[in-house]
């Protein structure tokens, strides 16, 4: 019985999904020229910060979603880095794992990822976008 409760244990430490947490603040002016892709509802742009990157996601007017760029599925390695897939702007893929994920909520749809991105809080004014955790 003992045995069977070590083994348990340590499969699940295996297979546990975890992205690190890092401090996050940005301060995005969605007007200015570099961020014209953030200006149209669906448009998306990476940004440096957390571990591997951000992307910011515009999924309405007054809307935004920004995520965590390293995939959660075997967060350690360094090729774990989410993009959107350019066949299919509304996916971010994993090459790594193969794993995809939902831009407009970052949920999980196929590949080894069963749990979503890491989500940041976005506050918008109508010209200032802040991202931070």
């Amino acid at each position: 019985l003992i045995l069977f409760i070590l083994l348990l244990f340590t499969d699940c430490k295996k297979n546990r999904q975890y992205v690190p947490n890092v401090y996050l603040d940005l301060i995005i002016y969605v007007n200015e020229p570099q961020n014209i892709n953030l200006v149209s509802v669906g448009g998306w742009k990476y940004f440096a910060g957390g571990n591997r990157g951000v992307i910011v996601y515009r999924k309405g007017f007054n809307e935004f979603a920004a995520y965590e760029r390293t995939c959660p599925y075997l967060p350690e390695e360094p090729s774990a880095i989410v993009a959107v897939d350019t066949t299919n702007n509304i996916i971010l893929k994993d090459l790594s794992c193969n794993s995809q994920f939902l831009l407009s909520d970052g949920s999980p749809i196929s590949g080894s990822a069963v749990i979503p991105l890491r989500q940041f809080r976005c506050i918008f004014d109508g010209t200032v976008l802040r991202v931070t955790n």
